[in-house]
């Protein structure tokens, strides 16, 4: 039985179709779960196949293995046309590098842009149809403090955080006669593997040690000392995602410690 049956909680959610992306960890993870939780049908949908079929059996949804830099596949309708029938898009997959702009490899720096502004656009191109046949839809872009603001060394980064702002805020404008809403999320340093995989990069290009790094580099501009929980950002997600946001579009909503105050 799956957690969401087995749950007796609320089900603001139900009947609801979900598609989320980098759903087998971290963020996506956490809010495939929450969805699921309160009722929503989730596709969780990630690189790895084995993990994203182990949170969908433990949740009730189903898994969706993609590669999301695969953009011919993603633009071709007979590919991937059931999974995109779906009531609420979250584009969260994403991945880093850290270096400076002068050694940044540029293969790397195309990849990142394809992976977290081409294909988030091409996912919601192919889900817009069906939104606005029933009048509702859920665009919520997990986006960063990056996208607001800008550090050192994450060029690729915060380049693709601030494109995903700009792509939000037209599908919030296209949207909005169609019951169709596009908000960002944007928190800050989140306690997760894709964090976790960047100390010895930071320690290297800041020239500390990697113990430093959390205090030094990842929590430096926070007034609140610690960082994120993957389940602060997905409870703000349900939100986006339910009955009770439906005049929030267009925003881009700070979980960062205060870092962006500043």
């Amino acid at each position: 039985m799956s957690v969401a049956t087995e749950l007796e909680g609320p089900t603001e959610l139900e009947g609801y179709r979900a598609l989320v992306t980098g759903a087998a960890s971290g963020i996506g993870e956490a809010i495939a779960r929450e969805f699921a939780a309160h009722g929503a049908h989730v596709i969780v949908a990630d690189l790895t196949g084995d993990a994203a079929a182990r949170v969908a059996d433990d949740i009730g949804g189903e898994a969706w293995a993609v590669d999301l830099t695969d953009t011919e596949a993603l633009a071709d309708p007979s590919v991937n046309a059931r999974p995109l029938d779906v009531d609420i898009l979250v584009n969260n997959a994403g991945i880093q590098h850290v270096s400076p702009i002068e050694d940044f490899d540029p293969r790397q720096f195309h990849t990142i842009l394809t992976l977290m502004v081409e294909a988030p656009f091409l996912l919601v191109r192919a889900a817009l149809p069906g939104m606005y046949s029933r009048g509702f839809g859920r665009v919520i872009n997990v986006s960063s403090v990056h996208g607001l603001r800008a550090s050192a060394f994450k060029s690729a980064y915060v380049t693709a955080k601030h494109a995903l702002e700009g792509l939000s805020k037209t599908i919030a404008l296209e949207g909005a006669e169609h019951g169709v809403t596009s908000n960002c999320i944007n928190p800050g340093y989140v306690n997760t593997p894709l964090v976790q995989k960047q100390l010895a990069d930071q320690a290297r290009v800041h020239e500390i040690s990697e113990s430093e790094v959390v205090e030094k580099v990842l929590l430096e501009h926070n007034p609140i000392k610690r960082m994120v929980e993957p389940a602060d950002v997905a409870s703000l997600a349900l939100w986006l995602a339910g009955p009770h946001a439906g005049m929030v579009t267009g925003a881009s909503y700070t979980i960062d410690g205060g870092w962006s105050a500043q």
